[in-house]
């Protein structure tokens, strides 16, 4: 099985038990990218999702047995507005799980972002960040990483790349504002 097929059987009970409790989300990260068109391999798979305290003991229930998980991480991670962490068994993937932190920016992302399949062999839809959104996100990484993380502006790079064009230059320049990462946006966009 390939790697972005062990990807996506491990988030979709993820995705199914949040869009049992109504909790709206968003595929992020490298496998975002990667639906992008800027391919990276990853052994994990982010997702930023609105998951509050009351839906725990049933995000939980939903997601059963075969993932490893700390119910008192995740609702630390609600009250901070942080991340939690999930290990999907089966695969020995991880789920990176951030709690939105609501900024206008975020509630954006998670509007903004578009249905679609991370394997052809498996028909499974789940939100995926736009590649504008994507390219944001990742600024903001390389930001709080001290901006030395090559991985994180490679990526962005070769985003930027791809995109060619069809990037919404006016979204992207707006959002990047918005979020206090013009001027990496002006650097990559050199």
């Amino acid at each position: 099985m390939s790697e972005i097929a062990d990807v996506a059987r491990a988030l979709e009970p993820v995705a199914r038990a949040l869009e049992s409790l109504g909790v709206r989300y968003y595929v992020g990260g490298s496998v975002a990218s990667s639906y992008h068109g800027a391919v990276r391999s990853t052994m994990d798979v982010d997702i930023v999702c609105e998951l509050e305290a009351e839906h725990v003991p049933a995000f939980l229930r939903n997601l059963g047995d075969d993932y490893y998980s700390s119910e008192s991480a995740i609702r630390e991670a609600i009250r901070r507005r942080t991340c939690f962490n999930l290990i999907h068994l089966p695969t020995s993937f991880k789920v990176d799980v951030f709690v939105s932190r609501r900024r206008p920016f975020d509630l954006q992302v998670i509007t903004r972002a578009e249905v679609g399949m991370l394997d052809e062999n498996i028909e499974f839809l789940a939100p995926i960040a736009s590649a504008e959104d994507v390219i944001i996100i990742k600024l903001e990484w390389y930001r709080r990483g001290g901006e030395v993380s090559e991985r994180q502006w490679d990526d962005v790079m070769r985003l930027v790349r791809l995109l060619g064009n069809s990037v919404d230059l006016v979204y992207l320049q707006q959002a990047a504002e918005s979020v206090g990462v013009g001027d990496l946006l002006r650097r990559l966009l050199g």
